[in-house]
């Protein structure tokens, strides 16, 4: 499978600023032909990769004041080297995270999904009963709303869907995590948030917005909750986000069966 991804990222910098972006395709592929290009009031400015445990690809810049215009694009064939997991990994997204409290959850995840003992089975419910009890309404929520906030307004978008899905899972005892991923068959086209469960000795990627096939997904960035996953961190300084533009396609786009167990690199 051939999938092409770009993504086109503009900021007003008003005050000197340390940023922190993840749009470049994680570790787990070798893109080619890939480009990360940054540019300041039109003069391109220099960068600087970094790569954490779970493959995810920083570009870290420091810019002045004016016009800062990121561009990332690249080609990804075949699917990737699969992603793996230790056991400090499945302790780390078996706990309580800022976005996803599972502790706080874990009396609703008891009452909703009580005699299901089949892990596979349960991944398969928790993604079933989020998508079913939200409606997807963009700009519906805070970039500080949390798993519980998401349960009350019964209302969000992507990361809202899998920081829900995460936060039941991990209190069903079912190691979970994020993952922002390029999203092939995606509509509106946009950086996109799944959630990954440790199933089986395997990732397996669940999305509870139906809202593309998971067998297209390149994976960006995977982390605890949305906190280690956002395509921009603005570590000190004062950047305001002026547009920001995603395109992503595959060769083919395959049917999903949302009862079959999906592993993305």
């Amino acid at each position: 499978m051939q999938r092409d991804v770009a993504s086109r990222i503009v900021l007003n910098v008003t005050v000197p600023a340390d940023l922190v972006f993840a749009v470049a395709v994680s570790g787990h592929y070798t893109p080619n032909p890939e480009e990360f290009r940054a540019t300041l009031d039109g003069s391109p400015i220099e960068s600087h990769e970094l790569s954490d445990a779970h493959g995810t690809r920083l570009h870290r810049l420091t810019s002045a004041p004016g016009e800062l215009v990121v561009e990332y694009r690249a080609r990804v064939l075949g699917p990737g080297n699969t992603a793996i997991a230790r056991e400090p990994d499945l302790l780390t997204y078996g706990r309580p995270s800022r976005y996803a409290e599972s502790d706080a959850l874990a009396p609703t995840a008891a009452a909703e999904f009580a005699g299901i003992e089949d892990p596979g089975a349960l991944l398969t419910a928790v993604s079933s009963w989020v998508g079913t009890r939200l409606s997807y309404v963009p700009g519906s929520s805070l970039p500080t709303d949390g798993a519980v906030r998401t349960l009350l307004q019964r209302r969000g978008v992507c990361r809202d869907y899998a920081h829900l899905c995460v936060a039941l899972l991990r209190a069903l005892g079912i190691p979970s995590r994020i993952v922002a991923v390029y999203a092939p068959g995606l509509d509106p086209m946009d950086f996109h948030a799944v959630a990954e469960a440790w199933i089986d000795d395997a990732w397996r990627v669940v999305d509870a917005t139906t809202l593309a096939p998971r067998q297209t997904l390149v994976r960006i960035a995977t982390g605890r909750d949305a906190a280690d996953t956002a395509f921009l961190t603005v570590v000190s300084g004062r950047a305001d986000l002026v547009d920001l533009a995603v395109t992503s396609t595959a060769d083919t786009l395959p049917a999903d069966d949302i009862d079959e167990r999906v592993s993305i690199a």
